[in-house]
């Protein structure tokens, strides 16, 4: 028998691309990004515009992540999805991304326990409305989580979308706490519609219309 010890393997994630652009949604919105995008997703969002993350990818050690991402010489890091905390190993190329001094934010659905993500990470958490169809799917104890940094987004589809959008920032008091950030859902509300409704409710929230979309339209790799 041998006693030869190997090495442990590469730690490694299933990556769908890699890609630079301009962030298109949050506090970060305009500025030169580069997007990780990770494959897989537990929830099928009846208006999710990534489905193409859903299977596939390559599978990659996150040494060679970093390499990639350090040569295109960006400080701004986005790791999406997908819903990237599906794969484990997301929490530690996040805590990586930050050991080399990069700004890095995270997008996640929140159906994801996110009390193991590194702090220096701001999160984007995207609680699900009700015409999503993953209504059930939300992990309200992540936002006990949220730091002051982080950011809430919820896409909606119609007014009862908003009303229930509303009626959460109220309970959790997320207004108080963090940015909440209002967007539709292409082609089924108008921006007027959303504006009016967002000035109506008194609160402090952000509208926001995705500039990746007005400037690519939903190209891949944008």
């Amino acid at each position: 028998m041998s006693d030869v010890v190997h090495p442990p393997e590469p730690l490694q994630l299933r990556i769908t691309e890699i890609f630079r652009s301009l962030q298109g949604e949050s506090d970060s919105v305009g500025w030169p990004t580069v997007f990780i995008r990770l494959t897989g997703c537990p929830l099928r969002c009846v208006y999710c515009d990534t489905a193409y993350a859903f299977t596939g990818g390559q599978r990659r050690a996150i040494d060679d992540i970093i390499r990639e991402v350090r040569a295109l010489n960006t400080k701004e890091i986005c790791v999406t999805g997908g819903e990237p905390l599906a794969q484990p190993a997301c929490v530690r190329l996040l805590t990586h991304l930050c050991d080399e001094n990069f700004a890095v934010s995270l997008e996640t659905s929140g159906a994801i326990d996110i009390t193991d993500v590194d702090p220096r990470v701001r999160i984007v958490m995207d609680l699900k409305t009700p015409s999503s169809g993953e209504l059930s799917k939300n992990l309200y104890t992540n936002l006990d989580h949220l730091k002051t940094t982080d950011e809430v987004k919820f896409v909606v589809g119609n007014s009862e979308d908003f009303q229930w959008a509303h009626e959460q920032i109220l309970k959790y008091q997320l207004d108080q706490r963090v940015n909440v950030l209002i967007s539709p859902v292409f082609d089924e509300i108008t921006p007027v519609m959303l504006a009016g409704w967002i000035l109506a409710t008194g609160l402090r929230i952000r509208m926001q219309m995705q500039l990746h979309k007005m400037v690519w339209g939903n190209d891949p790799g944008h």
